[in-house]
């Protein structure tokens, strides 16, 4: 690492409120897997005691929860990049939330065909 690398700078403001944008548009998801999550097991009333619409809610709500986790952490070391004026760190955060919600579709699929 180079020392340039070491000392912080105040990044463009426009650059810091696009990160925050950013966060914030995550954060919107994790809610809205939340709610899914929660509506789903909560509210469904099972035909016969199947037990995916438990794993589904359950699913979403931790996919919610990694999202949000997730987002915190991208925020984070995005603002750090920017500040070092070093390259931005690449996003984890995407597949993780791609191969979650494949996981719930897959889960949804089942559910509806039983």
């Amino acid at each position: 690492m180079n020392a340039a690398a070491d000392t912080e700078t105040e990044p463009d403001y426009r650059f810091t409120l696009a990160n925050e944008r950013t966060f914030l548009a995550w954060i919107r998801t994790a809610l809205a897997l939340l709610a899914g999550g929660v509506a789903v097991s909560q509210f469904y009333v099972p035909r016969g005691g199947s037990a995916f619409h438990d794993a589904l809610g359950a699913v979403c709500i931790l996919l919610a929860a990694l999202v949000a986790v997730g987002a915190l952490m991208r925020w984070r070391s995005v603002q750090s990049a920017m500040r070092r004026a070093v390259p931005l760190p690449a996003s984890r955060l995407a597949p993780a939330v791609v191969a979650g919600v494949c996981l719930a579709a897959v889960l949804g699929v089942v559910w509806a065909a039983t």
